[in-house]
């Protein structure tokens, strides 16, 4: 049986559900596509900070920087174009374990960063490196831009993961939309944890977060 007491800060329940799928590993490795704030909303501060994960934050935006100093003091924040990255070169020149724990991509689906960040990343890092758990923001609700959804589904699949959840929801303006979609790699999760979890699924095109993370911490029971 596991317990979960951290102070998760994930807007939807991603921090939670990395955790729970890995039975709150120690130690483990991310690479974040999309900080933005260090702490509040973030879906790795409770990785570094509780369960001592080290990773790549990758954010545009260098007004977090001085914080990101201050209080992710494990992890390396590069600000800087998510398209622009070499991702494969940061992940070798520290030497990160070539079984990773966790891929955030949560961009700009309008601009096709996200799209364009997860091609890159397909071409370079995963014929290396293979990632337990990921959660991949597609932002279906904002309108089908670049297709990125199909195309993201397709890249996920041909790289053998599984969909654990599929449109994930937020609750937003004023309504359950579809964000996200959350991934894990049958070679580096306990799959009969996650049998467990699919057979307990409904068949419905989409989830709210708290159902999904309902359903994940139901299982660990």
């Amino acid at each position: 049986m596991y317990t979960y007491t951290m102070d998760f800060h994930s807007q939807a329940g991603q921090d939670k559900f990395v955790v729970m799928m890995l039975k709150a590993k120690k130690n483990g490795h991310f690479l974040e596509l999309g900080g933005y704030e260090p702490v509040n909303d973030s879906n790795t501060c409770v990785l570094e900070k509780q369960l001592g994960w080290k990773g790549f934050i990758i954010e545009h935006n260098n007004v977090f920087l001085p914080k990101y100093i201050k209080e992710r003091p494990n992890s390396i924040p590069i600000i800087g174009d998510a398209t622009q990255q070499n991702y494969r070169k940061l992940l070798d020149d520290h030497q990160f374990p070539v079984n990773m724990d966790y891929l955030q991509i949560d961009l700009d689906v309008n601009n096709r960063s996200t799209l364009t960040s997860l091609e890159i990343i397909n071409q370079t890092v995963f014929g290396k490196y293979t990632f337990a758990t990921v959660t991949f923001e597609h932002d279906i609700y904002t309108g089908d831009f670049f297709d990125t959804r199909v195309k993201s589904r397709e890249i996920f699949t041909s790289r053998g993961y599984l969909r654990l959840f599929t449109d994930v929801c937020v609750f937003w303006p004023d309504h359950w939309s579809s964000f996200e979609d959350w991934y894990i790699h049958p070679a580096l999760v306990d799959m009969k944890f996650v049998t467990s979890i699919l057979n307990d699924m409904e068949n419905t095109p989409y989830i709210p977060w708290p159902k999904a993370v309902e359903i994940v911490t139901k299982h660990t029971q």
